[in-house]
């Protein structure tokens, strides 16, 4: 059984790189690449895929239907996630966010889990602040792959 450390594992070597899909509201698939990583759910506690976002067709995408997949690979071995977005941004608040540094904070800490590193964090804030980034947090519902 593939598990969600399993599936981003598979990317480690290639920063992290995913394909993700939504879904537009014709029922079509738009797929886009990220990077992603596994954290903890600042709320829960429990594991969820993650990645940041300012793409402005994913997140109308995603904030009127929060289904969506990413696919990670290495080689000809893949594994899918599946699951429901939530959104943690400056237009998309969270009862468990309660500041901007909070924001930037979780910010930072999807940009890590995605193997990310950054020599100046306060440019890198300033610049998710500018671009109104958007933390995507999927909880896992369906895991697979051919691994």
């Amino acid at each position: 059984m593939t598990t969600l450390t399993d599936a981003v594992a598979l990317a480690r070597e290639d920063n992290g790189l995913a394909v993700v899909s939504t879904l537009r509201a014709d029922g079509t698939i738009q797929s886009s690449l990220i990077n992603a990583g596994v954290l903890a759910h600042p709320a829960t506690g429990e594991p969820v895929l993650a990645y940041v976002t300012y793409g402005r067709v994913k997140l109308a995408n995603l904030r009127a239907r929060p289904q969506t997949a990413a696919t990670f690979r290495r080689g000809w071995q893949w594994a899918t996630v599946e699951g429901r977005a939530e959104l943690a941004g400056p237009d998309d608040p969270q009862p468990w966010l309660d500041s901007e540094q909070a924001l930037a904070r979780l910010l930072r800490d999807v940009f890590t889990a995605a193997g990310g590193t950054h020599d100046d964090w306060d440019a890198y804030d300033a610049t998710m602040r500018e671009q109104r980034r958007v933390a995507v947090l999927v909880a896992p519902t369906r895991i697979y792959g051919n691994g």
